[in-house]
């Protein structure tokens, strides 16, 4: 058996990852917004489930025009969330428990609140602090017309003027004005945030919008001449590395420079990279002298088809095995719709119409997408490579869809016109004990509404009960640790029915996933684990996922 333990430089290529959304995690001070007492609190909810790492997602000073993303400082705590005392604690209680600790850097864009924005604001025109930013003059008779047709992820123009008649880029909200990372002061400034959060012993970074840094600058710049694709849709038409602001050539040389300074500690601090990019692209940030890793979405995007998901596996494995790095895995996140529900919605279902019919067009099934989830969830930790755990996934949680679009906190809501209706849906705080004003949150309410129905998926009501989705968690992560085996599978075709995925890791375990409505033969062998009780008469159900010796 290799050994992938936490004592080895390289152990994030195996690793479990949970993520923390700290203000939906826990809330110790009892205002109804989670903080990193309250992470601290529940450490040990995440060593008992068996993941070898946290990963916390912003918890810097922040306005919230984003969720976080608009950083006013890379080096501080929101005091909302506590103090660099209490991350100090947090970290040491992970540490102590055996967790490695993980931070999300925002390295694209600064809040509009941030010292050096207040400053370029304030400079004007033509001044070396507005060359930290990407300023520009309109276009137009009066400059009266934004500089490109480039537009933001968030809806509408990436530009935004300033009184004295300037505009600057914003690919996200327009509290988020972008970095330019040609100027030194830029990259130094973020080589001392590095330092700072490894020498508070930080053992990585997960990197925000990693393929968006560098920016084609030169003059004129250049329009799109397709404004009405956004995000990594305009990728697919231009040749590779020569999209003006998305997976440029040169944003590799500011990781290999990263890597010279995580590499300057024991062991190396590791990072992964948020890059929306094809596969074969992907893989270049996750090479040795850049990042390590890079986000697999392919896996979370795949439908339920047993084909596909052998292909994105595949494909998967060979573009990570090519520059040395492991693959990762990821059902959840804090962007995307629980995949409890999304895997549940037909394949072309527009996610924001069924999120605007507050989940009722078209209706999910709420167990039979419990039954996927961890059937999915099963078959995602047999496979080689590191997994990504959302919070609250060991749950079970839904998607709540239902949220009245008055408390909607997401600037997506706003920014498009209130015709997206955004992410809070996956960002509602977790329910810890069946009853309560916030099921356990904290000892206030929330700061988005839980339903009644998160007590039946709260941590009480889960605990020691066997069969429950925590439970099941608890047992393949305790198993996996055991079964660990290298970084290769071998597809088992000979035998294998329509709509099953099976597959041997090579000391003989073997992982069968029924994606097919109709029971199959259960193949021979031990069975270690299924995500769901077998019927007792030899066969595997749908949507189900078996792990045998």
């Amino acid at each position: 058996m290799t050994d992938f333990s936490s004592h080895r430089p390289d152990w994030w290529r195996q690793a479990v990852v949970y993520q923390v959304y700290p203000r939906s995690f826990a809330d110790a001070d009892g205002d109804g917004l989670g903080d990193l007492r309250g992470v601290t609190d529940r450490l040990s909810h995440l060593a008992g489930l068996g993941v070898d790492a946290l990963w916390l997602s912003p918890f810097y000073p922040s306005e919230l025009a984003d969720g976080g993303y608009d950083v006013a400082d890379h080096r501080d705590v929101d005091p909302r969330l506590g103090s660099l005392a209490d991350f100090d604690a947090l970290a040491a209680e992970a540490h102590r428990l055996g967790l490695k600790v993980i931070v999300d850097l925002v390295p694209n864009h600064t809040s509009h609140q941030h010292l050096w924005f207040q400053e370029a604001l304030a400079a004007g025109p033509g001044s070396p602090a507005r060359e930290r930013y990407v300023f520009r003059d309109g276009r137009g008779p009066s400059g009266e017309l934004p500089p490109t047709d480039w537009q933001s992820v968030f809806g509408g123009s990436a530009w935004q003027r300033v009184p004295d008649g300037q505009w600057y880029l914003h690919l996200f909200a327009r509290e988020q004005p972008d970095l330019n990372w040609d100027h030194e002061e830029v990259r130094e400034d973020f080589r001392t945030t590095l330092r700072f959060w490894s020498d508070r012993g930080v053992d990585g970074f997960r990197v925000d919008v990693a393929h968006a840094l560098a920016k084609d600058l030169t003059e004129p710049l250049r329009d799109l001449g397709s404004p009405e694709l956004v995000g990594e849709d305009v990728l697919a038409h231009l040749p590779p590395g020569t999209h003006p602001f998305y997976d440029r050539d040169e944003v590799h040389e500011i990781y290999r420079d990263w890597r010279r300074v995580l590499d300057s500690y024991t062991p190396p601090r590791t990072a992964v990279a948020e890059a929306w990019v094809p596969g074969a692209r992907r893989a270049l940030y996750a090479r040795p002298e850049e990042l390590n890793q890079a986000f697999n979405f392919d896996y979370l995007q795949a439908s339920w088809d047993a084909e596909e998901i052998r292909t994105v596996v595949t494909d998967s494995l060979a573009t990570a095995r090519a520059v040395g790095a492991s693959a990762t895995w990821v059902l959840s996140n804090h962007d995307v719709l629980r995949h409890a529900s999304r895997l549940m919605l037909p394949p072309g279902t527009d996610e924001n119409a069924w999120l605007l019919s507050n989940g009722h067009a078209p209706s999910v099934d709420e167990a039979a997408g419990l039954r996927r989830a961890r059937a999915a969830t099963l078959l995602m930790l047999a496979l080689p490579g590191s997994s990504y755990v959302y919070q609250g996934e060991e749950l079970g949680l839904p998607e709540v869809a239902e949220l009245p679009v008055e408390v909607l906190q997401d600037p997506l809501w706003e920014q498009t016109g209130r015709v997206r209706k955004g992410r809070d849906g996956c960002r509602v705080p977790l329910p810890w004990t069946t009853t309560g004003p916030s099921y356990g949150f904290g000892a206030a309410g929330a700061w988005l509404p839980q339903p009644p129905y998160f007590a039946r998926y709260a941590v009480e009501a889960q605990e020691g009960v066997q069969g429950s989705t925590l439970e099941l968690y608890r047992t393949a992560l305790r198993l996996r640790r055991k079964l660990l085996d290298g970084e290769e599978l071998g597809w088992l075709r000979d035998d294998t029915p329509p709509g099953v995925l099976a597959f041997a890791r090579h000391d003989g375990w073997r992982c069968v996933t029924n994606l097919s409505d109709v029971p199959v033969p259960l193949p021979p062998g031990e069975v270690l684990l299924t995500s769901v009780p077998l019927d007792g008469d030899g066969r595997l159900g749908p949507d189900t996922t078996v792990w045998l010796a």
